[in-house]
């Protein structure tokens, strides 16, 4: 086992696999920007090391910098979270050279997968089914506006080295497409580097539903009940549950044994997610594969008592799993939402600024994930994502009440936050049978929720 770790990440993410050291008895070693110099995940790690400027190219983005801090305090081994450098080939790379282990997938893993175009090409030539669209990338606008009409439309045209919402865009007609194509590439462009760009038919409506998978080096490949990840804005997850509320026990098993079927055709290692989209008939085309543990990971811990994160790191030094694939059952239902410091009376834009006051709420089966307290500065250098509230219960409808408790409980003063949209979706009936797919908060819910919202504000 490690003697110690280096966290190449910030905030709660930093803070949870701290925690989830401590508890292997596992020393810590914490990076940090100048602008993070007394935040909470630096106070928490047994030593931090400064690694640059507040801007991430500068910092949480600076490869030899991170590197150089490792070798410098004598890590073995770093854990990269999610963001950041959690899927840089190169990074990983760089950390095998230096003879420090990367806790997750291999280089050459991430490099596959994180190519959204060589992905569907794998899983493809595995017999894991796929949404229809592109073979590989588009070679021009004339490639991509006959394969949209092999497909039929809408379709969605996608950077093929993309996440995060960039590099995407929704074709409904013909004439939409080459103007469409040419912001996309220039925006895959600009923020991956990488123009490539594939396309896919829209399956709407759909759920999008996730399987964590896991793997050790002794060939032990498991995978986890499901995560309903349909509640988004803008493609970004605003609240996760597990299990989904509207899949058979058949169809969960199905799911995961393509889960399994596709880690395995890449040889993975460690942890990751297989990501679906679910149409009204209850089948199931891959979409993609993040390579790291996710943000959503508490949810899965919740129903099947899994740490993952310690696993993350057990598997890394060279561990076999500690449990098998009948071990992991569904124990209730848990939910997720995330709090995020952004001002939805402002089209969500993202808040900075001092937190005066903060109060989160506790009690049985309400977990808070968080990297913030009292008297900490938000910057406006980072993902806005500040606190993620976690209920978990028996059944589905009291993680519900749960969760709508610690909602009210929670307060940060000083700065906005998504907290009242939060609660609103909650008790949204759709949500609540659990029926909402991936476009119902932009189709459906958010105007109404504006239209509301604007009238209490005035």
């Amino acid at each position: 086992m490690f003697r110690k770790v280096l966290i190449a990440n910030r905030g709660e993410v930093a803070v949870r696999i701290i925690r989830a050291l401590r508890e292997l008895g596992i020393q810590s070693v914490a990076v940090y920007s100048t602008a993070d110099a007394d935040v909470q995940h630096v106070k928490l790690a047994d030593e931090a090391v400064c690694v640059g400027g507040p801007q991430p190219a500068d910092s949480y983005l600076n490869m030899q910098n991170i590197v150089s801090a490792a070798i410098l305090t004598g890590a073995e081994a770093i854990h990269p979270g999610y963001g950041f450098l959690s899927e840089n080939e190169e990074f990983a790379e760089l950390c095998e050279t230096c003879q420090i282990a990367f806790i997750g997938p291999k280089p050459e893993t991430i490099q596959l997968m994180g190519n959204k175009a060589n992905a569907r090409i794998q899983m493809q030539a595995n017999d894991v089914p796929v949404i229809p669209g592109s073979t590989g990338f588009l070679k021009d606008v004339d490639d991509a506006l006959a394969t949209a009409e092999k497909v039929g439309y809408p379709v969605m045209l996608k950077a093929a080295s993309g996440g995060g919402g960039k590099g995407i865009r929704k074709v409904l007609t013909p004439d939409q497409l080459k103007p469409a194509y040419d912001e996309a590439t220039k925006e895959a462009q600009l923020s991956f580097g990488d123009s490539r760009m594939y396309l896919e038919k829209i399956v709407s409506p759909a759920k999008h539903i996730e399987v964590q998978v896991f793997a050790d080096d002794s060939g032990h490949v498991v995978a986890f009940p499901e995560r309903d990840c349909s509640l988004q804005r803008n493609q970004q997850k605003v609240m996760e549950e597990s299990p989904c509320a509207i899949m058979t026990p058949a169809e969960r098993q199905r799911v995961q044994t393509i889960a399994i079927r596709a880690a395995k055709a890449i040889g993975y290692r460690n942890t990751g997610t297989i990501e679906f989209l679910m149409n009204q008939n209850h089948e199931f085309y891959f979409m993609e594969m993040n390579t790291r543990i996710q943000v959503e990971h508490p949810i899965t811990e919740a129903v099947t008592g899994v740490d993952l994160v310690k696993e993350q790191i057990r598997v890394a030094a060279g561990e076999t799993l500690s449990f098998t694939q009948a071990d992991l059952t569904i124990h209730g239902a848990a939910i997720e939402a995330r709090v995020n410091a952004e001002d939805p009376a402002l089209d969500f834009m993202p808040q900075a600024g001092l937190v005066k006051q903060l109060r989160l709420p506790g009690g049985p089966g309400i977990r808070v994930d968080s990297g913030i307290a009292s008297g900490d500065q938000i910057t406006p250098f980072y993902d806005s994502m500040v606190v993620k509230l976690i209920a978990h219960a028996d059944t589905r409808d009291e993680a519900f009440a749960k969760l709508r408790e610690a909602l009210a409980e929670f307060e940060m003063d000083g700065i906005a936050s998504n907290q009242l949209f939060l609660s609103a979706l909650l008790d949204d009936p759709v949500v609540k049978q659990g029926e909402a797919t991936t476009n119902y908060i932009m189709t459906t819910f958010l105007p109404e929720f504006q239209k509301q919202h604007v009238q209490e504000v005035s």
